[in-house]
């Protein structure tokens, strides 16, 4: 046991979507975060934090090479940082601006594309596009820069295009827009794509991490998971990734959480909304209540046994979203 969850026995069937349900304070991120991810990173000796309240963890565990927790952090620290480069996208379109006629010309190799190092970015702001005036007893100021105007990069390499477009009017195209413009370039179309996948195409490629909400930057992690070469042999962990969704967003997140279990990985879910829980292979129900008059499992198994607990809160929703 851990904070308010008893003694329980919880079952988290491999190669399948398993949500973890119940009231707000019945135990469900103590469990499935702090036991439960904790228990299985030391169980396959990879590093942890401090572990606790369990007593053993049984199962294929054989089956398992990664644990992965896709969670609402940010996916950078430096504004410099954004949805293209995390997924390693921007590599081919460095790469496809390297090659153009004008780059051969002026010696241009793909490094001078990247706003991360020396060369082709603007000295002034190294790549940044504004500067930081750091105030006292104020907050920072962000000014932009005198020198490259934003565009981030020197006028030598502006003048560098593609199909009429330099690379900052690239960087500033939505993952949607950059989709169509590159059509002919299979490999950035396929490298780009994940990111409309799990429905952030209307998110700029150069669009700063640091202006992207947790929910948008968990997602660009699962764009990067689903580039990876599946081995099926991975556990997922996500707390709540349906929060501030759309519903037609929602249908593409389970989309593709389903392709992940489709290729033998495992996903395991904290979720509150009814249209992924009525979704899922198995369902752990926790409570009956919040704080105190919580931590045990109310209901275990598929979405149709948990309706037919009278105990359950999570059925008697869920009773009529299957319906639908």
């Amino acid at each position: 046991y851990l904070h308010n969850l008893k003694t329980i026995d919880v079952q988290f069937p491999l190669h399948s979507l398993c949500v973890v349900s119940g009231v707000s304070g019945s135990g469900k991120t103590t469990l499935v975060k702090q036991v439960l991810y904790n228990a299985l990173l030391k169980a396959k000796s990879l590093p942890t934090e401090i572990v606790g309240g369990y007593n053993a963890i049984s199962g294929d565990l054989h089956l398992i090479d990664q644990i992965e927790m896709v969670d609402q952090n940010p996916i950078g620290k430096s504004s410099r940082s954004n949805p293209v480069t995390y997924i390693k996208a921007y590599d081919a379109i460095r790469d496809l601006y390297s090659k153009q006629a004008l780059s051969k010309i002026r010696g241009f190799l793909p490094k001078h594309f990247s706003f991360n190092v020396d060369g082709g970015r603007c000295d002034t702001c190294k790549g940044e596009g504004e500067q930081l005036v750091e105030m006292q007893f104020l907050a920072d100021v962000h000014l932009t820069c005198e020198d490259c105007g934003v565009k981030r990069f020197k006028e030598t390499v502006l003048e560098v295009q593609y199909k009429g477009k330099n690379i900052y009017e690239v960087l500033e195209m939505s993952v949607d827009e950059a989709i169509t413009f590159f059509s002919e370039e299979k490999n950035i179309v396929l490298a780009i794509s994940p990111l409309q996948e799990v429905g952030l195409g209307y998110v700029k490629l150069g669009q700063s991490s640091s202006t992207l909400s947790g929910g948008e930057a968990q997602r660009v992690k699962l764009a990067t998971e689903l580039q990876r070469r599946s081995t099926g042999r991975t556990i997922y962990v996500l707390d709540e990734p349906t929060t501030g969704l759309h519903f037609e967003d929602v249908r593409k997140l389970l989309l593709v959480l389903n392709r992940l279990v489709d290729t033998g990985n495992t996903v395991i879910v904290i979720e509150h909304n009814l249209d992924v829980i009525k979704c899922a292979d198995w369902v752990i129900d926790l409570g009956p209540e919040g704080g105190s008059g919580g931590g045990l499992v109310v209901a275990e198994g598929r979405p149709e046994d948990i309706v037919k607990n009278q105990k359950s809160y999570t059925g008697k929703f869920l009773a009529s979203a299957l319906k639908k």
